[in-house]
């Protein structure tokens, strides 16, 4: 019989998946190892309830497998022999237990890949990899899946995961409803009806913690109630929220998915994007869970409602992260447009007179949360209007909110928000003028500026911003057909209003503080 290797098996903070098969296998002669490290801190300024969100989330896990009798090495943040590094922590376990074989599940994020990677190779004894075992894709999928194509554009991917999973699916070929996608019956104006209720939220006193990440001198941004810690981080937990979502937000949700609101931080969305993307839910359950339950309530829920949250995680979810790893490392220095602008003060205080962003920012602030249009049509949309650098937008989004992670983030917003790809992932930019936040929110109604004006001084910033940036990349733009028609309205503007466009914008680009 092979004698067992005595084996040190790592855990990173975003890999707390319960049912992962390493935990129940026979634990003899295994240590798991958690790490909360400065490294991980340090890489940018985080939300300081993003801190506390994966640091509680990894705690917890690590008590969950001690009371099944794991063997458990746990560093906190103020540990002595705590290296603050992950090589220099590997390497004196390693030494320390005498581990003969060192084990780890792959990483979403390409550093922790390439570092780990570099680690192996200058260990001495035995190492292997693992899948996290989450989600529903390999990581090579998308090139497959692809290969061949000249456009990588998400529905038909979204299509084939449907048919794959038989989710929603009338027969093998043929989706329930008749249509693959009712996305535009998810554009709804919330006015105040249907009423919204609370979002399932707790009440965690983490002032122990906050006070640990101080000491520990961690920079942060944002705010937080310390003695009313809001964010689920066990699964305990996210079983909760989930459950709270079917019961009490799903009937509207495809609806009001796109609508914003200055009451309303969170409308009927599920808030279980940190619980995921920590792999404390998996896809599959939260999709099966919300299937089910429409499937037991068909009389109430219309199916528009569930196949819009059904293709976030089942196609835009996965589609993003096989985007990451088919185009990094080089999609974290893409700047097609060559934007080169700095970040806005206000979007670490959200200190303006513009509406929509100083609620969009000021709840990012309170929350460390924003939902997809807050991210894409209000912060995203005015950094790429005012051209910023596509890295102050990456440092900033994945700070900023508790379910940032690299792998999700940065195609997000190079791709989606910043079309910093030239691209891969939309096939045009996302920017509009005030018009469209009008449309879907309450933001222009008490706000110092006018949606309707263009270039005076209390004209909304985004209507001159719009056609100014149209003007600066019309070269980029002259071949995309999505852009035919924007394009074609630019060019009958006269030289005066051109003039005055770009006279507004460019006062509203040097001096964003005054607005």
């Amino acid at each position: 019989m092979a004698k067992k290797l005595k084996k040190l098996r790592l855990i990173l903070g975003d890999q707390l998946n319960h049912q992962h098969s390493w935990y129940k296998e026979e634990q003899d002669d295994i240590i798991y190892v958690l790490m909360e490290m400065r490294q991980e801190t340090d890489y940018t300024v985080h939300h300081i309830q993003k801190v506390v969100g994966f640091f509680l989330a990894m705690r917890n896990f690590a008590e969950y497998l001690k009371k099944r009798e794991h063997e458990i090495i746990y560093y906190h943040i103020n540990d002595e022999e705590n290296q603050q590094d992950l090589a220099e922590n590997l390497k004196q376990l390693i030494k320390k237990k005498d581990i003969e074989k060192f084990e780890y599940q792959l990483p979403d994020e390409y550093r922790l890949d390439e570092q780990l990677k570099e680690i192996c190779d200058s260990l001495s004894i035995e190492s292997e990899a693992y899948d996290t075992q989450h989600f529903l894709t390999k990581r090579d999928d998308l090139e497959k899946f692809y290969k061949g194509k000249k456009h990588m554009t998400m529905e038909y991917f979204y299509r084939d995961m449907r048919k794959k999973y038989d989710i929603m699916m009338a027969t093998k070929k043929d989706p329930e409803g008749g249509k693959w996608n009712f996305d535009k019956s998810n554009r709804k104006k919330w006015t105040g009806k249907p009423e919204i209720p609370h979002e399932r939220g707790f009440r965690k006193d983490v002032s122990g913690l906050v006070k640990e990440i101080e000491e520990a001198g961690i920079k942060t941004m944002g705010n937080i109630d310390e003695k009313s810690f809001n964010w689920p981080t066990s699964r305990e937990d996210g079983f909760s929220v989930l459950n709270y979502f079917c019961k009490n937000l799903l009937v509207h949700f495809g609806d009001f998915q796109d609508a914003l609101h200055t009451e309303q931080a969170y409308l009927f969305h599920s808030r279980l994007s940190f619980c995921m993307n920590s792999k404390m839910l998996s896809p599959k359950e939260v999709i099966e869970s919300v299937v089910g339950y429409y499937y037991e309530h068909k009389d109430e829920i219309d199916i528009s409602q569930v196949e819009g949250f059904v293709r976030q995680i089942l196609g835009w979810r996965e589609y993003m992260r096989g985007i990451y790893w088919l185009k990094m490392p080089g999609y974290r220095r893409s700047n097609k447009l060559d934007n080169q602008n700095e970040l806005p003060p206000f979007y670490w205080d959200g200190n303006t007179k513009m509406n929509c962003l100083h609620h969009s920012i000021t709840q990012s602030l309170d929350n460390a949360y924003a939902h997809h249009i807050q991210r894409l049509m209000i912060t995203g949309n005015y950094a790429l209007l005012t051209q910023c650098h596509p890295d102050e937008v990456d440092a900033w989004y994945l700070g900023i909110y508790i379910d940032a992670i690299e792998w999700v983030e940065i195609t997000n917003t190079r791709g989606m928000s910043q079309f910093a790809d030239g691209g891969i992932v939309a096939t045009k930019p996302y920017v509009s003028s005030g018009s469209y936040i009008n449309k879907m929110s309450n933001y222009c109604k008490s706000c110092h500026y006018k949606v309707s004006k263009k270039t005076e001084e209390d004209a909304c910033p985004f209507n001159s911003l719009y056609w100014n940036f149209l003007d600066d990349k019309k070269e980029f733009f002259k071949n995309n057909q999505r852009m035919n028609m924007m394009m074609s309205l630019l060019e009958k503007k006269d030289a005066k209003e051109i003039a005055k466009i770009k006279e507004r914008a460019a006062q509203i680009i040097k001096n964003p503080s005054d607005f």
